[in-house]
């Protein structure tokens, strides 16, 4: 029976967000009785000198750890060398693993991982599917990360030629999936697949029964929330700028939950603005998520126009199945605007509306009940369409589909394929 081979730099017991996702679902094929196998690093996102096993079983799945440096994120140069042992570790262990028609799934940790993995596919006779989480270089060319533009034409190529190979990407959204038919991938190739979270340990806590609210001294408050990564994709100072209007408004505080290279740059600007109405927390456990995603009253959700099509904040599914309303910050056409106007879950604002978005904020306060019933409709449409149950049965059905067919040869490849304008 042919294996499955997931690709990513952190599995369990890591728990970020590209972890959890590919545990949940490793963890699934596994319970059904599928070969599945894990490349990942030794690495803990929040602990880069974790020393985890090289090889273990963990719930039917098949760990692989390979050996990297471990920098961390810190540094640039650091987290790049962590990258590149990553690359030379994983390929030469895909190598080693893959038999003819094994399906490798890549993720997009570390970025231009699906080059490697579409390499040791084809000269191993598997079939790859990419899972995108986001795309580079366009993420680094749209943060102008140093040096990056210089090569970013060169890294496409080699990222679309990996795509092209696939016989699936599986992307986030209907923006990325653009993203993906404008660089000249054909669209049966191209699959969307939200990502999710477990409806079942996080659900909708009434402000009575949250231990937080006390201990966070929330009590009585209109809490407006940002749970995550506080990262350079994010968007703040409009946030920031609406809470300085708010600040008088001693009934709303603003609580930030999290970490992230941007934390600093926030908790710089409300102690420079005096702002009595924000509050920072850590990252909390799993075991109280359910509880900090309950807190506020409406979650904040930011993303940088130039970002759109290229990341997705995944943190909606976690506030949609807590039955929270969101208050996007970003493009107005983005992909969480499209989803909170379908669903009449949420309220978007542009970069740089600080006082509609204070407005809309105060009139909530007062009308407690309307962002209830926003609140209550996000948790539906997260039921409907959101729930992880719901994403796992696409993913059955999509390596059920390919692992049922032979590897296509490189000639097949290349004759299927649309010549792109830029390849022309």
């Amino acid at each position: 029976m042919a294996k499955t081979i997931f690709v990513n730099r952190y599995f369990f017991p890591d728990h970020s967000a590209t972890s959890q996702l590919l545990s949940d679902l490793a963890f699934d094929l596994a319970s059904r009785g599928q070969d599945i196998h894990v490349i990942t690093g030794g690495q803990l996102y929040t602990d880069p000198k974790a020393s985890l096993l090289s090889e273990e079983v963990i719930c039917g799945v098949r760990v692989h750890r390979v050996r990297t440096s471990r920098f961390g994120r810190a540094r640039l140069w650091g987290r790049m060398l962590d990258y590149l042992t990553f690359y030379f570790g994983a390929t030469w262990r895909l190598l080693r693993s893959i038999q003819p028609g094994d399906v490798v799934v890549a993720k997009t940790d570390p970025p231009l991982m699906s080059v490697c993995a579409a390499w040791a596919a084809r000269l191993r006779k598997g079939i790859l599917i990419n899972w995108v989480q986001d795309l580079f270089p366009e993420v680094a060319t749209s943060l102008e990360v140093s040096g990056v533009r210089f090569v970013a034409p060169m890294l496409k190529r080699l990222r679309n030629g990996s795509l092209r190979q696939a016989r699936s990407n599986v992307v986030l959204g209907v923006h990325m999936a653009q993203r993906l038919r404008d660089e000249g991938i054909p669209s049966n190739r191209i699959t969307v697949i939200e990502n999710w979270a477990d409806g079942e340990v996080i659900q909708p806590v009434p402000r009575e029964d949250n231990p937080l609210l006390c201990e966070w001294r929330l009590e009585g408050k209109f809490v407006l929330g940002y749970s995550g990564n506080m990262g350079h994709v994010h968007e703040f100072k409009t946030i920031i700028e609406a809470a300085e209007r708010l600040n008088h408004e001693h009934e709303i505080a603003f609580v930030f939950i999290g970490d992230g290279i941007a934390r600093k740059w926030l908790e710089a600007e409300t102690a420079e603005r005096g702002l009595a109405n924000v509050q920072f927390r850590p990252y909390q456990p799993a075991d109280r998520l359910r509880w900090s995603l309950s807190v506020p009253d409406v979650h904040l959700v930011s993303l940088r126009p130039a970002l759109e099509g290229l990341i997705v904040p995944s943190k909606f599914y976690g506030i949609a199945a807590a039955g929270r309303p969101v208050i996007h910050v970003g493009d107005l056409d983005g992909e969480i605007p499209r989803i909170l106007e379908r669903e009449r879950c949420g309220w978007s604002y542009s970069v740089g509306e600080a006082g509609p978005l204070a407005q809309c904020i105060l009139d909530l306060s007062r009308r407690r009940d309307e962002a209830m019933r926003a609140g209550q409709r996000a948790r539906l449409a997260f039921d409907r369409q959101y729930a992880r149950a719901h994403a796992l049965k696409q993913w059955r059905r999509i390596l059920g589909s390919v692992s049922a067919t032979l590897p296509l040869s490189d000639e097949a490849i290349l004759q299927e394929l649309p010549v792109a304008a830029g390849d022309k």
